[in-house]
C-alpha cells in the first residue's frame, strides 16, 4: 500500500523542493510577462517570496506541521514583493491556517488547504481577475475537493490535481486576450505550477537532494556594497558597451542581418541590431570595439560611434553606492535618535522611488522615508514595516509608485497595529509627485486622503523604454531594441528613435484641456538631450506650459506625465 499521509518531515521537505524548483526556472517565468519591458520580475518576485519562507523552513530542525505552517506563513508574508509574491504568499497563508493543527497531511486535509488558500487569495486581490493564478489555484481547488471523495492513493491524487492545473494553466490565453495575442500562459499562473511540481517531484523520489541557495537568490537585485566590500569588475565579461549607427550602402538582406548577428555575438553578447533600408543601429558587449567597427565598415560608413568602459563605470558606481549606503546609515541613525526625543507628528510619508532626481523631488515635497526600488526590484512587505517603523508619525501615507507594489504595501499595512497606515494605490512616479503636491498640512487625514486621491488621479502618465524580446501587443509588432512609449492604458508609440517616440507618446496623451507636460530624464539621458526634446515638445504643443526635471532612474529614458 502506498503513502496516504504526509508527515512534518516530509512537508517540510516538499516544501523545500517547491522552493527550489521555481527558484530554478524563475528566468522562464520572467520571460512569460507579456509587456516586452525590462522588468518581466514576476518568477522573481514568486522566488524571493517563497525563498524568504524556506529559509525559516529549513532552520527548523525537528518541525511540526503547526511550527512549519508558521514558518510558511510569516516568511511569505513577510517577504513578499510584487503582485505575484503577495498572492503567492496568501496561496500559502489560507492553506497553513487551514492544514495548521492537523498532524499530518491526508487527501481530506490537502483539499481543505487548496479551498482555503483560494479563498484567501482572491479577497487579497481587490478586482480578481480570471486567466491568472487564481484561476489556476481555484481549478486545482476544484479538483482536489472533487478527487478527495475517490479512493485514489495519496501519489496518484495529487498527480491529478497538478496535471489539472497545468490544463487550466493552458487555456489562460483564452481568458486573457493579452496573453492569446503575445502567445504566452499567464506567469503566475506558471510560476504556481512550478512551485506544486517541485512540491510533486519530491513526493514521488523524482527530486531528493534539494539545496536552497544561501542569501539572496541570484536574480534579485543586489545592495548597493557596504564599506569594505568589494565586487571585482573582473566579473564583467565583455568591457566595452559599444554602440554605433552603419550608413548602409545598400539594404542588408535576411542573410546579411543574420550573419552580422552571428559576428557581433561572436565577440561579445547583449546585442540588439536594428536594421532597416538606410541605416542599421548596433549595441553591443564586447572586449574588441575595434573589432566590431570594423566588421561595420564594410557595410557602409559609421555615425554616432560610442564606446563605455562597464568595468570603469562598475567601479565608479560601487564607490557612489558605498557612499548612498554610509549616507543612508547616518540619516537613519538621526532618524532615530530625533524620535527618541519628539513625539510622533500627525503625518509621515513613505514612499517607493528609483533615481536621485526622483528621490530629491519627494524629499523636497516632504515624503520622510524614501524605499529604493521600482521596477526591477519591488520592494518586499518587509521592507515596508522597517519604513513604517521609522517613521516618526500617528498616521502614515504610503505611495507605492508601482501597480506591482501596491499589494506589498496594503499587506505591511495590515500587519501593522500601532499606527494608521494609508495606501494610496498610485501605479507610476509621476502619481506618486501629484498626489505629494496635493497635500495640505493644514487638513486633516481624511480630507488629505482625498484631496491627494483627487490630484493623483486627475494627471496622465507615460514612460519611455526599450523593448527586451520581440513580440505582437494590441497590433504593434515590436522587436527586441525597438523604443517603446506607453501611457496608463498600454504601449502607445513604437519607434527607434527615443525623442521622436516619446513625442509620440505625448501626442496621445495631450488634448486641448492638458494645461502642463513634466518630463522626468533618466540617467542614460544627458541634459543637453532632455532640453533638446523639450523644445520640441514647446514647439508641438505651444500652448501648454513644459516642465523638465532630471528624474536618473535606469531602464525609463523618459517618465512623463500631463494634466
Amino acid at each position: 500500500m502506498g503513502t496516504q499521509t504526509i508527515d512534518a518531515k516530509a512537508f517540510q521537505k516538499l516544501f523545500l523542493a517547491g522552493a527550489n524548483r521555481i527558484n530554478e526556472q524563475k528566468e522562464y517565468i520572467n520571460e512569460l510577462n507579456v509587456f516586452p519591458v525590462p522588468d518581466g520580475d514576476t518568477g522573481t518576485n514568486m522566488s524571493l517570496t517563497i525563498l524568504s519562507a524556506a529559509r525559516e523552513v529549513e532552520k527548523l530542525s525537528q518541525p511540526t506541521i503547526s511550527t512549519l505552517c508558521k514558518a510558511i506563513s510569516g516568511g511569505s508574508l513577510r517577504g513578499a514583493r510584487g503582485n505575484s509574491g503577495v498572492i503567492l504568499s496568501q496561496l500559502f497563508r489560507g492553506f497553513t491556517k487551514s492544514v495548521s493543527k492537523a498532524d499530518s497531511l491526508g487527501k481530506e486535509e490537502i483539499a481543505a488547504g487548496f479551498n482555503r488558500a483560494v479563498e484567501t487569495a482572491y479577497k487579497a486581490v481587490m478586482k480578481p481577475k480570471e486567466g491568472t493564478i487564481l484561476t489556476v489555484a481555484r481549478g486545482m481547488a476544484e479538483k482536489a475537493s472533487e478527487l478527495s471523495e475517490t479512493d485514489l492513493e495519496l501519489i496518484p491524487y495529487c498527480e491529478e490535481i497538478i496535471s489539472y492545473g497545468y490544463e487550466v494553466l493552458a487555456r489562460t490565453p483564452e481568458m486573457l486576450p493579452v496573453l492569446k495575442e503575445a502567445g504566452v500562459v499567464d506567469s503566475g499562473g506558471q510560476g504556481l505550477m512550478e512551485v506544486l511540481q517541485g512540491v510533486l517531484d519530491a513526493l514521488t523520489g523524482k527530486v531528493t537532494d534539494v539545496v536552497i541557495p544561501e542569501g539572496r537568490a541570484v536574480s534579485e537585485p543586489s545592495a548597493p556594497a557596504k564599506g569594505g566590500e568589494y565586487v571585482p569588475p573582473a566579473d564583467i565579461k565583455f568591457g566595452y558597451c559599444t554602440e554605433f549607427i552603419i550608413m548602409l550602402n545598400q539594404p542588408l538582406s535576411a542573410e546579411e542581418e543574420k550573419e552580422l548577428k552571428e559576428y557581433f555575438l561572436s565577440i561579445g553578447d547583449s546585442l540588439v541590431l536594428v536594421a532597416d533600408d538606410d541605416i542599421c543601429k548596433v549595441h553591443v558587449h564586447t572586449n574588441h570595439p575595434g573589432q566590431a567597427f570594423e566588421k561595420a565598415l564594410t557595410y557602409g560608413p559609421l555615425s554616432n560611434m560610442k564606446v563605455d568602459n562597464m568595468r570603469l563605470e562598475h567601479e565608479e558606481k560601487l564607490i557612489k553606492d558605498a557612499e548612498k549606503v554610509a549616507a543612508r546609515q547616518r540619516e537613519e541613525e538621526a532618524l532615530a535618535a530625533q524620535q527618541t526625543k519628539e513625539p510622533p507628528k500627525k503625518i509621515g510619508f513613505i514612499a517607493v522611488s528609483i533615481g536621485d532626481g526622483l528621490s530629491e523631488i519627494f524629499k523636497d515635497l516632504g515624503v520622510d522615508y524614501l524605499i529604493e526600488g521600482g521596477q526591477t526590484m519591488n520592494p518586499s512587505t518587509e521592507d515596508m514595516l522597517e519604513a513604517i517603523e521609522q517613521v516618526n508619525a500617528e498616521n502614515i501615507f504610503i505611495l507605492p509608485n508601482n501597480k506591482n507594489i501596491i499589494l506589498a504595501a496594503e499587506q505591511a499595512a495590515k500587519l501593522t497595529g500601532d499606527k494608521n497606515i494609508i495606501v494610496l494605490p498610485t501605479k507610476t512616479i509621476p502619481q506618486g509627485i501629484s498626489a505629494m503636491v496635493g497635500y495640505m498640512p493644514e487638513m486633516d487625514v481624511e480630507e488629505n486622503k482625498e484631496g491627494m486621491t483627487e490630484c493623483y488621479q486627475n494627471i496622465l502618465s507615460g514612460q519611455v523604454t526599450y523593448a527586451v524580446r520581440d513580440t505582437s501587443i494590441n497590433g504593434k509588432t515590436i522587436r527586441n531594441g525597438d523604443i517603446m512609449g506607453i501611457d496608463d492604458d498600454g504601449i502607445q508609440a513604437v519607434g527607434t528613435d527615443v525623442a521622436q517616440t516619446t513625442l509620440d507618446l505625448l501626442s496621445h496623451m495631450v488634448d486641448g484641456d492638458s494645461e502642463l507636460i513634466s518630463l522626468y530624464y533618466g540617467d542614460s539621458v544627458t541634459q543637453e538631450q532632455a532640453a533638446e526634446l523639450a523644445a520640441k515638445v514647446e514647439e508641438m504643443f505651444p500652448d501648454v506650459e513644459i516642465e523638465t526635471n532630471f528624474g536618473g532612474q535606469p531602464i525609463y529614458y523618459y517618465m512623463v506625465s500631463v494634466e
